[in-house]
């Protein structure tokens, strides 16, 4: 199965430059590109693409609030973010737009091809310097935000820790001599109580409850 993509970014030698390197990737086309959010809002409602590669801080609309308009429109839509900003702010504002994926424009073309495919997929896809900026915040936030009455038991609460680090379920069962089956049963059941739909919900919790007012339960 092919991937379609559209690549948006206010610099014209970047944003040239990675639709080259993605659309010559396998499994990968780049349907359209755009300059800022505004554009990027127009190639997602007319070309339909799988995954979108966003850059945060452009002209006319950002990447957050285009994020959040794509989402709004295509719930289907995958968006990575790929920017230059690795500040707690920017994380959690992409995040909770919508975004499944952040990645700093340090990344190499292997790590970008990757974030692409697992967004794709349906999975989380951290940069290692914004999993430790998650992390900062999950142990900054307060107790009794971070953990509301959802009636998880202690193991549930250790793996939604672990997949807040932004873990697999390989590396969950690794961490806590289990098998993958018995996480997926886990997580099956914790997403139930806590009303997440994604691992990306997840994600976002442990980012948005270290914010005022704490944990919103998913629409």
């Amino acid at each position: 199965m092919t991937l379609s993509l559209v690549v948006v970014d206010d610099q014209a030698s970047v944003r040239e430059a990675l639709a080259v390197m993605l659309d010559l990737a396998d499994g990968i086309s780049v349907v359209a590109t755009a300059t800022n959010g505004a554009e990027a809002v127009e190639a997602v409602e007319r070309h339909g693409p799988d995954v979108v590669l966003m850059d945060l801080h452009m002209p006319v609309m950002d990447g957050v609030e285009a994020t959040e308009r794509i989402k709004a429109a295509r719930p289907s839509a995958q968006v990575v973010v790929l920017t230059t900003f690795d500040d707690d702010e920017s994380i959690l504002a992409a995040l909770e737009a919508g975004a499944s994926g952040y990645l700093t424009k340090e990344a190499d073309r292997a790590k970008i091809e990757q974030a692409v495919r697992g967004a794709g997929a349906g999975q989380v896809v951290l940069a290692p310097e914004v999993q430790r900026r998650l992390l900062s915040l999950a142990t900054r936030r307060s107790r009794p935000a971070a953990e509301p009455e959802f009636g998880l038991t202690t193991r549930e609460r250790e793996i939604l820790g672990l997949i807040g680090e932004g873990l697999r379920n390989p590396e969950i069962a690794g961490r806590l001599f289990i098998s993958e089956a018995t996480v997926k049963t886990h997580i099956n059941n914790l997403f139930a109580k806590a009303g997440f739909h994604s691992r990306a919900d997840a994600v976002r919790y442990a980012l948005s409850a270290a914010e005022p007012g704490g944990y919103r339960r998913p629409d």
